[in-house]
C-alpha cells in the first residue's frame, strides 16, 4: 500500500465520519477518479448501506461505464446503472454555457427518486475543492437537490484523491481527467446524438493511437484536437499527423486541426466571462 501523510490520513479519517453520518448513502458513481474513490470511501465506511448508481445516457463514454464496472467488481461494491434522459430536455440540447445545471438537475432528480424508492437517507457526489475554480453549473443543481459533497466537507483536492486512491489500490487512481461527451461541443452547438457518437468514437481513434491525455473538440466539420503537452511531439510527428487525419475524417470531419496550445481543462469555457448572462446564454445572445 502507497503511504501517504499523516495530514490526508486525517482527512481520510474525517471523510469516514462524514460518511458514517449521513446514514444510507447513494453514491452518484461513474468510474472517474473522484467518483471512484468516494464509492469506495463509502463502501468502507457504510457496507451495504452504501450504493453506487451510475447513469447511462448518450453523453456517458462507454470506456467509462468499463472503468465503473471495474472497479465495484473489484473491491464488491453495491452497484447498479439507471437512465438518465437529458437529451429529452430542450434546455440541454440548447447547449448554453448552464448545460452542466440541467444535465445534473436530471442526474440528481433520478438519484433522488430512487432515494426514495430504496429508504436511501442521501445522495453524495464528488466534487473536489479544485472543481471550485472553475465554472460549474452543476453544482448549482447538486446545492437544490440537497446532495451531499463530502470531499469539500473535508477539504480534499483533485492530487490528494488521487493519493488516497493509489494507497487503496484504485485501479482509477492515475486516469486522465475526465468529463462527459457533450462538453466537447462549443457554446451554442446543439447536442446531439450524432455529435456524441462522433466524439466518443474520435477520442477511442486517438486512444488506439496511443494518446492518454487528450479532447476531441466538435466545431461543426472540424475536429479540433487537444493533446497534452507532453505527448505533442508524438502529435506533431508527420507520420503521426496523417494517421489522426486518417482516423478522424471517416468520421464525418472535413477538417482536423490540432490545437497547438494542447489540452487544457474547460477550454471551451475561455468564451466566459463575468458579464454573461444570469440564466448561462452567451453575452450578446438570448436564451
Amino acid at each position: 500500500m502507497t503511504a501517504i501523510s499523516p495530514e490526508l490520513q486525517r482527512k481520510d479519517a474525517q471523510l469516514d465520519e462524514r460518511l458514517r453520518s449521513a446514514g444510507r448513502l447513494l453514491v452518484a458513481f461513474s468510474g472517474g477518479v473522484d467518483s471512484s474513490y468516494l464509492a469506495f470511501a463509502a463502501h468502507r465506511a457504510l457496507g451495504e448501506a452504501s450504493l453506487a448508481v451510475t447513469a447511462v445516457s448518450p453523453s456517458y463514454p462507454s470506456h467509462h461505464r468499463e472503468a465503473a464496472e471495474e472497479v465495484v467488481a473489484k473491491f464488491e461494491i453495491p452497484h447498479r446503472f439507471v437512465s438518465t434522459d437529458e437529451m429529452s430536455s430542450d434546455d440541454y440540447r440548447a447547449n448554453r454555457t448552464d448545460r452542466c445545471y440541467h444535465c445534473k438537475a436530471e442526474l440528481f432528480e433520478v438519484l433522488g427518486e430512487l432515494r426514495g424508492e430504496l429508504g436511501f437517507e442521501a445522495v453524495a457526489y464528488g466534487v473536489n475543492v479544485d472543481d471550485t475554480g472553475d465554472f460549474r453549473p452543476g453544482h448549482r443543481a447538486a446545492d437544490e437537490h440537497g446532495v451531499l459533497s463530502p470531499f469539500l466537507d473535508v477539504d480534499l483536492t483533485k492530487e490528494e484523491i488521487r493519493a488516497l486512491s493509489r494507497a487503496a489500490g484504485l485501479p482509477t487512481a492515475d486516469l486522465p481527467a475526465s468529463a462527459c461527451l457533450a462538453s466537447r461541443l462549443p457554446y451554442g452547438t446543439e447536442v446531439t446524438a450524432e455529435r456524441l457518437t462522433q466524439v466518443e468514437q474520435g477520442e477511442e481513434r486517438l486512444r488506439e493511437l496511443g494518446f492518454r491525455q487528450m479532447r476531441l473538440r466538435h466545431h461543426g466539420d472540424v475536429a479540433r484536437v487537444e493533446i497534452d503537452p507532453a505527448e505533442m511531439p508524438r502529435a506533431l510527428d508527420p507520420e503521426m499527423v496523417q494517421r489522426m487525419v486518417a482516423a478522424l475524417k471517416p468520421l464525418g470531419f472535413r477538417y482536423v486541426a490540432l490545437d497547438l496550445e494542447g489540452y487544457r481543462t474547460g477550454s471551451l469555457n475561455e468564451v466566459i466571462f463575468v458579464g454573461r448572462n444570469q440564466d448561462g446564454s452567451l453575452p450578446g445572445r438570448s436564451a
